[in-house]
């Protein structure tokens, strides 16, 4: 039974990790290297448990509980007396193996589980980085991390049997997320047919045939689509979308993974989504 959970990242699925895990009694370790960017992530949190309050989903006692559980801080150290410790850092595959590799040295339990929040890396390439590769696995949420149910659970060729089973008791049984397994291959199950479908969305704006309104109404009227691809797009971030898609174009060198210009362009340009308050939308104000 995991009771000790570290996560490595404050960004939006750092912080949502983290939330999920301490409103359901979990001691929480949160750790991101710079001090702004922790702040932001613990006034992100605060953020979403206030809402959760508001929204009459957990209660003052239950917020105050949740908020006793998690610690931060700027080392990674903090993390040696983890049970599990998952990885939700930018989707850089450099950045993530040596994430992995100061985890191995960091982590002292041997029977610890090192997880990976990744989209679209394969999870061998992380489990090489470290000396127990059978103790890593993946674990990838989705955004927003207290309202998503799924978890895709992904083991590489040598990932134990028993780290899958403690895996997925953790987010089913623990967390009461819904569990799908893949196979360990760039993208998995749901990133390896969303994005295809988010950059024939790009790829159409960009040729002038339909505008993004036009694009993203035809989904959610036309075939029931709760948002539509470029607004999901900048829901999940166009820099993300963009290292998804590359990741898989590295792997498949399929063209419909590799990412169309207008998706660089924006990417370079700090049009991000959201997050950066304009994408394919305008967001200030909103």
């Amino acid at each position: 039974m995991i009771e000790r959970l570290g996560v490595v990242g404050c960004g939006l699925m750092g912080s949502g990790i983290a939330e999920v895990a301490a409103r359901h009694g979990i001691n929480v370790v949160v750790t991101e290297a710079e001090p702004d960017a922790l702040k932001r992530g613990k006034a992100r949190l605060e953020t979403s448990l206030s809402r959760a309050l508001k929204a009459s989903k957990i209660s003052e006692s239950d917020l105050d509980a949740a908020r006793s559980l998690i610690s931060f801080e700027t080392d990674i150290d903090a993390h040696f007396d983890r049970q599990l410790v998952v990885e939700a850092i930018v989707e850089d595959e450099a950045a993530k193996v040596a994430v992995f590799s100061a985890l191995d040295r960091v982590v002292t339990s041997k029977s610890a589980i090192l997880a990976s929040n990744t989209s679209s890396i394969p999870i061998m390439k992380l489990g090489v980085a470290t000396q127990r590769p059978e103790q890593v696995i993946g674990i990838h949420f989705f955004n927003p991390v207290p309202v998503l149910p799924l978890v895709e659970l992904v083991t590489s060729l040598l990932t134990s049997e028993e780290v899958r089973d403690n895996a997925a008791e953790f987010a089913s049984g623990a967390l009461g997320k819904h569990v799908i397994h893949s196979k360990d291959r760039a993208g998995f199950i749901v990133n390896a047919l969303l994005i295809p479908y988010i950059l024939s969305a790009i790829r159409m704006m960009e040729s002038g045939f339909a505008t993004a309104d036009d694009i993203d109404t035809g989904m959610v009227e036309g075939c029931a689509h709760p948002m539509g691809p470029l607004a999901l797009c900048d829901l999940i971030g166009l820099d993300t979308t963009k290292a998804v898609a590359e990741s898989l174009y590295h792997e498949f060198k399929e063209q419909l993974y590799a990412p169309p210009p207008l998706l660089l362009r924006m990417v370079e340009a700090g049009l991000l989504g959201r997050k950066s308050g304009r994408g394919f939308y305008e967001y200030k104000g909103r």
